[in-house]
């Protein structure tokens, strides 16, 4: 394998004139610089990650937080990030960690403090735990994902919106029993977004004045979170809302297939709606609220290298697209 003392000797130049002509920090002249670029390319020569981080003070690398990626969401989140990152030529390190675990907290309290990372984007950040205000005292440029983004730039669609949205849409067919599935009852269980999901269903109601109809059953916001609680809401037929919101899509469909084996049809017998617009909602013919996690990692990551190049920058903080998407799982009350 080349060294740079081999290129910088088939340059004729020093190694240290070798390293700044490759990594571009310091001045070389036009020509030498080509001369040793030639030279490296000849003898196919790499440069070692330790070394030019040594040299140049960056590693190349984002250390990138977030919970398990069995989810559709952050699958599709960390798919965007990864494809933004490896065309500037980054690696990435990835954390993916249940909240609330023993494990999360030791990679804040010690494992994070001491990796270095030239930026970091965290997702899903709970505010309960002060974990933005850990990764703001490693000094490192920091971009979040998701409603909760104190002191950092971020990206994230107004999730009380989302659901108030979605709210509205069964509100404005006729509805007037609508159940909200997802989420956990318990408010210390409860993620930051999904409580602003639950806080956009209340408020639709609210102004509709139906707050006195407002049911919510707490569930993981999964396909079997939600099948298990749709199925408890639907189980009895003298109290069987005629609509739910599922708190994601993964909820919604949950409901949807708890429906159609309990016999209830839909829509004509159960409206359904979700958000996220997952790659199944379409299978599902679900309407729901539509957002793009991997556009959203794309911008992730713009937002980072911009921190990165200018660290005092005014933060920046952008709302990503969503809008109402109409399917077949919606329709008025029969």
């Amino acid at each position: 394998m080349s060294t740079i003392a081999d290129v910088a000797a088939r340059a004729g130049v020093s190694k240290a004139t070798a390293s700044r002509a490759l990594s571009g920090r310091g001045y070389v002249s036009e020509e030498t610089r080509l001369r040793v670029v030639n030279a490296a390319d000849a003898l196919a020569y790499v440069a070692h990650s330790s070394a030019t981080s040594l040299a140049t003070g960056r590693t190349q690398t984002v250390g990138i937080i977030m919970p398990p990626v069995d989810r559709w969401f952050f699958a599709e989140l960390l798919a965007g990030i990864q494809e933004s990152l490896f065309a500037l030529d980054y690696d990435l390190s990835l954390y993916g960690v249940p909240e609330g675990s023993e494990t999360r907290e030791r990679l804040f309290e010690s494992v994070l403090p001491r990796r270095r990372f030239d930026g970091i984007i965290a997702v899903g950040i709970q505010p309960s735990a002060r974990e933005l205000e850990k990764l703001q005292r490693t000094g490192r440029p920091l971009v979040s994902v998701g409603p909760y983004s104190a002191g950092s730039s971020s990206i994230s669609i107004d999730d009380t919106a989302a659901a108030r949205i979605a709210t509205e849409h069964l509100i404005e067919l006729g509805h007037r029993d609508i159940a909200f599935v997802g989420g956990s009852t318990d408010s210390g269980e409860l993620s930051f977004g999904d409580a602003r999901r639950l806080d956009g269903y209340h408020g639709a109601l609210h102004a509709a004045g139906l707050s006195a109809h407002a049911r919510v059953a707490g569930a993981t916001p999964t396909m079997p979170g939600g099948y298990t609680a749709a199925a408890g809401l639907l189980g009895d037929r003298r109290r069987r809302p005629t609509a739910i919101v599922g708190v994601c899509d993964e909820a919604a469909i949950g409901a949807v297939i708890a429906a159609r084996r309990l016999g209830i049809a839909v829509p004509t017998e159960l409206s359904v709606v979700g958000i996220d617009d997952h790659e199944h909602a379409e299978m599902f013919a679900l309407t729901t609220i539509g957002q793009s996690p991997r556009e959203q990692g794309h911008e992730a990551v713009r937002l980072l290298t911009l921190r990165m190049k200018e660290p005092d920058a005014p933060l920046e903080h952008v709302a990503a697209a969503s809008a109402l998407v109409v399917r077949s799982s919606t329709a008025p009350p029969r």
